[in-house]
């Protein structure tokens, strides 16, 4: 049993006692009862006793291990701090050519739309003057085609008749 319940069993023993007459604080124990009861807690204190001893050293070492640890990332964190600083100026260095690489991409990249765009404009317009030469003469056959069918040359059998092309 716990000493916590041992020392409650001891308290509800007291409160049950019988008062000593004419007397308001005195009362009458079994003595027998009383003394079997501490002996039993006499006998598990200290088992209790070092089983609490050993908590508290094993709590010490748990305690001086996180101490270690903490000042080893601690000294790490120093050391990478210091490691960064002398990094940074690299890394300042590297940043800022890396900007002049992209600004110099980028002003590339758009001397070539421009470049791309000025030869599909000029693709599409040869394009479109094609179209229209090739829509004129449509055209023109076309209306020759209807002139002659209009002054008769296509009358008759046109299987036997060569074409006006």
């Amino acid at each position: 049993m716990d000493p916590l319940d041992r020392i409650d069993e001891l308290i509800a023993m007291v409160e049950q006692a019988r008062s000593v007459p004419m007397s308001r604080n005195n009362c009458m124990v079994d003595r027998g009862e009383m003394i079997a009861v501490l002996d039993e807690m006499r006998a598990d204190l200290p088992a209790d006793l070092r089983r609490a001893a050993a908590l508290l050293e094993e709590r010490d070492k748990i305690m001086e291990a996180g101490k270690r640890e903490a000042d080893r990332i601690i000294s790490e964190g120093e050391a990478e701090h210091a490691r960064l600083v002398s990094v940074n100026e690299i890394t300042v260095s590297a940043e800022h050519e890396g900007a002049r690489i992209i600004a110099e991409a980028r002003a590339e990249a758009q001397r070539l739309r421009e470049e791309v765009d000025d030869y599909v404009d000029t693709a599409l317009a040869n394009f479109e003057q094609f179209l229209t030469r090739a829509l004129a003469s449509i055209e023109r056959g076309r209306d020759k085609m209807h002139a002659l069918r209009e002054i008769g040359t296509f009358a008759g059998d046109e299987a036997e008749r060569p074409l006006p092309f």
